[in-house]
Parts: C-alpha cells; sequence; structure tokens
C-alpha cells in the first residue's frame, strides 16, 4: 500500500467550522466573529433582512421560488442564495418554516439578540452536521473532520460495536465519543438541549383499497417532478448506471427530460468477476447517453482505500466506498452535477428486506429480541461475531447497550414498512446518503438522489406493502410506473447487485499486506479486537458461505479511517 503521511491533511468540503461559547483564541483566526458569543471558520454567515438571525449552512432548496412566493417577494427581483431565503424564512415564521423547506440542508441559526443558537438538517440527511462541547464552547460542523481539533481521540464503544454489525455507524453517535450527529429531520435548540423531530417517515395508507396502476401512475408523476427538479440547467449532468432497475429508472427519465448531454458510468472489476455491463451498456444505448465504464484493479481498490476513508466522516465498510470515490473522480472531467438510484431498494421493497420476512415468517416467536438479531444478522457482517471478536473488557461495556433501530423496529407499523423506515432513517442518512454525498464532493460534484426525495420518501409510505413486494416481486410499484422508459429485460430482471470480489481479492492479492496491517501490535483496532479470530479469517479458516472477505474489508477500512483520522 502507498504511503499515507499526506493524506492525514486531506482538506474537505465544505470546511467550515463555528464555535459558539467562550472564545479565547485571537479574534483575528475567524472569516467572522461576535466577541465572547460567536466565531465562525471558513465560512461567510448571511443575515435576514431585519439582521435578527444569522445562518451558516449548506443548503440546497428545491422550492425556493415557492418559498420567496411564500415571503411575498418577485422571483425577478431576487438576487440572493439559498441561505438568504432560509434567513428571511426563519425571520418571518420561526422554526415553522423549516417544514417548508423541499431540498438538502444542514445549517445553523444564531438569534443575535437573545444569542440563542439552532442547528437544524434536512428531512432524510442528505447533508450531515456535527457537534461536540468542549472548554465551555459548543464546536459545529458539516464535516466531522473539520472538529478533530477540539475533541479527544477516545472511542465510542457503542459506536463501535454499532460499525461492526452494520458497515455503518447509525444515530446519533459518531465513532469519537465526544462527537454527536444531528439527526435527521430534526432541529436541536442548543440553548435549552429541546430536540424538535420536525420530519420522519411514517407508514400513512390513505388511498387503501386503490389499484396497482393507480399508484403507480402517481408515482411515476412525481418521479418526472422530482427529476427535472433535480437535473442542473442548460449543463450536462451524469447518472451513475448500474444496470438495475433504480439507476436505469433514473437514466431513462434524466434523458428523456433533460435538454442537454447525459452521461453515464458504470463500473466492473475485470473480466474474471461478475459484473452488470451487458445490462448497463443497454440502457445507455437505450437512452443514448453518453456511456464510460471503468474498470477497477484489485490494486486501485487497495491503494486508494486511504484518500477514500480520509473522505468520509464515520467509516463505513461497504466495499463499493472505493468504486464510488473512483467514479466521482472519472465523473468529475464530464459533469458538476451526478444523479444516482439510490433509495429504490429501502422505499419500495427490494430484495435486501427479504431476510428479515423470511425471519417473519418461519419464526412465530416473534419477539425484541429475536427481531433485533435477525435484523442485525442479515447485514452479514460481524454481529454474531461480537462474544469472540472483542476483546472482553470491550464486550463488557457494550453488550447490554440498546441499537438505535429497537424503536422502529419494534413498532406497530405493517412489517415490511417498519423494515422500509429503518431503512431510511438509518442506513439512508448513516449510510447510503453520506458516503455519496462525501464521495462525490471529493470530486468537487454534487450528487443528487431523486428516489430519496422527501416526497418520494412520503408517497412510499402512503402505497400498499403489497404493491412494493407482491409475492416474489419486489418493488412491484416502481417497475410499472416505468414499465414504457426501458427495455422489458431490465424491468423484469431480478436484481444481483453490485458485488466486489474482496473474498477473492483478499485471497490473491492482499493477504499478505492484510496480515502487515491488521495483525501488528500496533494497529490501531489491537486494543479492540481478539487477533486470533482475525488471523483465522485471513487463514479463511470455517468460513463455509464464502464471507470472511467482507468482514476483513470491515476490518480494513476501519484501521485504515482511524489511521488517516487519528
Amino acid at each position: 500500500m502507498r504511503k499515507r503521511k499526506s493524506v492525514n491533511l486531506l482538506s474537505v468540503h465544505p470546511s467550515w467550522c463555528l464555535i459558539w461559547g467562550q472564545i479565547n483564541t485571537q479574534l483575528n483566526e475567524y472569516s467572522f466573529s461576535v466577541p465572547g458569543k460567536l466565531g465562525l471558520v471558513g465560512s461567510q454567515p448571511v443575515f435576514s433582512p431585519q439582521k435578527g438571525f444569522l445562518v451558516v449552512g449548506d443548503v440546497w432548496l428545491v422550492n425556493r421560488d415557492r418559498v420567496l412566493r411564500s415571503l411575498g417577494v418577485s422571483l425577478s427581483d431576487w438576487k440572493g442564495t439559498d441561505e438568504e431565503v432560509v434567513a428571511f424564512a426563519w425571520e418571518r415564521w420561526g422554526t415553522e418554516c423549516v417544514k417548508q423547506f423541499m431540498g438538502f440542508f444542514a445549517l445553523i441559526v444564531w438569534d443575535v439578540a437573545a444569542n440563542r443558537l439552532w442547528l437544524v438538517r434536512d428531512s432524510v440527511g442528505v447533508r450531515t452536521l456535527y457537534y461536540c462541547y468542549s472548554g465551555s464552547s459548543y464546536y459545529i460542523a458539516p464535516r466531522l473532520k473539520n472538529l478533530s481539533s477540539f475533541h479527544s481521540q477516545q472511542l465510542d464503544l457503542v459506536a463501535l460495536r454499532d460499525y461492526l454489525s452494520t458497515a455503518f455507524v447509525a444515530g446519533e453517535r459518531t465513532l469519537w465519543e465526544q462527537v454527536k450527529e444531528l439527526l435527521p429531520g430534526t432541529i436541536l435548540s442548543l440553548s435549552d438541549g429541546k430536540i424538535n423531530r420536525y420530519w420522519q417517515p411514517i407508514e400513512q395508507i390513505l388511498e387503501p383499497d386503490q389499484s396497482l396502476a393507480w399508484y403507480s401512475n402517481k408515482l411515476r408523476d412525481l418521479l418526472e417532478q422530482v427529476i427535472r427538479e433535480y437535473l442542473p440547467q442548460n449543463e450536462s449532468v451524469g447518472v451513475y448506471l448500474s444496470g438495475g432497475l433504480d439507476s436505469s429508472c433514473v437514466t431513462a427519465l434524466a434523458a428523456r427530460l433533460h435538454s442537454a448531454s447525459v452521461h453515464t458510468y458504470s463500473i466492473f472489476f475485470g473480466a474474471d468477476s461478475p459484473h452488470e455491463l451487458e445490462f448497463s451498456s443497454q440502457v445507455a444505448q437505450f437512452c443514448r447517453t453518453e456511456h464510460h465504464i471503468l474498470e477497477i484493479t484489485p490494486q486501485q481498490m487497495w491503494n486508494q482505500l486511504p484518500e477514500t476513508m480520509a473522505h468520509l466522516d464515520d467509516p463505513i465498510g461497504d466495499p463499493l466506498t472505493v468504486p464510488n470515490y473512483l467514479m466521482a473522480q472519472l465523473a468529475g472531467g464530464n459533469v458538476q452535477v451526478i444523479l444516482n438510484g439510490e433509495g429504490g431498494d429501502p422505499c419500495f421493497g427490494g430484495p435486501k428486506n427479504q431476510p428479515m420476512l423470511l425471519n417473519q415468517l418461519y419464526n412465530q416467536t416473534e419477539n425484541q429480541s429475536n427481531l433485533m438479531t435477525a435484523y442485525l444478522t442479515s447485514f452479514q457482517k460481524c454481529f454474531l461475531d461480537l462474544p469472540r471478536l472483542l476483546k472482553p473488557d470491550v464486550l463488557a461495556v457494550v453488550e447490554s447497550s440498546s441499537f438505535p433501530f429497537e424503536a422502529d423496529l419494534n413498532s406497530e407499523t405493517t412489517y415490511l414498512n417498519r423494515l422500509m423506515c429503518i431503512n431510511i432513517k438509518f442506513k439512508g442518512a448513516d449510510h447510503i446518503l453520506t458516503k455519496v454525498n462525501n464521495l462525490t464532493r471529493s470530486a468537487l460534484l454534487e450528487g443528487r438522489s431523486p428516489l430519496f426525495d422527501r416526497r418520494i420518501v412520503e408517497l412510499a409510505m402512503q402505497i400498499p406493502p403489497q404493491y412494493k413486494l407482491a409475492g416474489a416481486e419486489e418493488k412491484a410499484v416502481l417497475k410499472q410506473a416505468v414499465i414504457d422508459l426501458l427495455p422489458i429485460e431490465i424491468i423484469k430482471r431480478p436484481k444481483s447487485g453490485m458485488m466486489v470480489p474482496v473474498q477473492l481479492w483478499f485471497k490473491k492479492y492482499w493477504q499478505r499486506e492484510a496480515r502487515k496491517l491488521l495483525l501488528n501490535k500496533n494497529a490501531k483496532i489491537a486494543p479492540y479486537f481478539n487477533q486470533k479470530v482475525i488471523r483465522d479469517w485471513l487463514n479463511y479458516q470455517g468460513d463455509p458461505w464464502g464471507r470472511y472477505g467482507v468482514k476483513l474489508w470491515l476490518l480494513l477500512s476501519l484501521e485504515i479511517w482511524l489511521e488517516v483520522n487519528q
């Protein structure tokens, strides 16, 4: 593996940090400051029209014009930014204005006179916001790396357990003990600690007697509206295209609705590995896009892992992180905005829900413990290995702590929608969207996920479950909604997923270097894990299901993330 020293200093975007409280450093270090109250590094705030509220953040509103009309502002006269729209709306309506915003945002609002501070995150969690408290001040930033100077290097052991179980850190925890992440759809008043959950996915089946065709038509209309809004004006757009239903339908609608060129991007891992190029190329040809194919070698995967992990906030143990990073670098040469098909599975009943559905069907003694075990086991990561993998002192700290999925998993919602809510709230916000957002931004790209749009999610939660997973057919309503847009082979083909051949590559290429990293007595993960278990995995002892490659990648990603972040 190449040297990683330079990766530690890699900059991320956006790079601002706000300090609220007792400010003791020199005020000339800040790009904006109010003596004794507030300091901002790396950005300039905007003020509301009456100067009563300050706003700083990362905002993209798809319904900016509608909000401005509600404020009584002439669209032809408005020359301001989306942050200024937020400031204007907040001054007029207070916290209630957030419910009107459609788009992506992570922002801070400060009441100048009252010295009160709010943190706000968009509904589904496309943007991120992190905060910690240290030395009489709060430190807030859109990227975890921006807070590295203000918190200890102590790991949150419960977050570590969650990462090992699911390949991401869910909920408000981060891997750093002192730092929290603002939950999606949340307004937090730091002044008094009050939390307002202004939006979350809720099952609301309002028209249970309507037909599949009725719902698919409604979905089609909304898909066209959302994707039209997500397309950049008068410039090329990119789409990540795997050849599966979700990315294919986004590609087809983008090609139909966009006036400029559409670039599509697909990956594969060499002729000896399973791939979907046949299907992605078929869709690209059918939709007449400018298609780009990127072959990723085992050496590239290994060499690019440090830089990939440096661009992520919390570690993500999904082998697709590096391919996502490499595709972003390729796409950055052609476009500034890139769409993806993420969201189809959690919103419309994709096949990843099937292990849990089978568990419900055959396990008649449904209870909280069984459900949680089945859910965590369905990730096929390290949950069942925790008693052996974790050192006894670490296991003692975490084994009685609840998982963040508990309340949703044991709710009264329809079983399939229960699973969908969890996947939207946690896997969506803490894995899929943050991965897409951070890795596309590494190439100065704007990544957009139309199937995760709040309006799409709300409609998905109104559709009866039998139209999402209809017997053995997954995503029935989505397939019906786009059936005229794609070749029938794409509509009907079963989902296979983008499988990175890490099992083969550890055996054939990476085993020796992985031993040096993971079994080193000075490894960052050494204080937490039983190295005998890792040694057995590296030797592929007792691996009848071929899962050790995925587990080793999970540990390797964690080790590298710690190296480039500590």
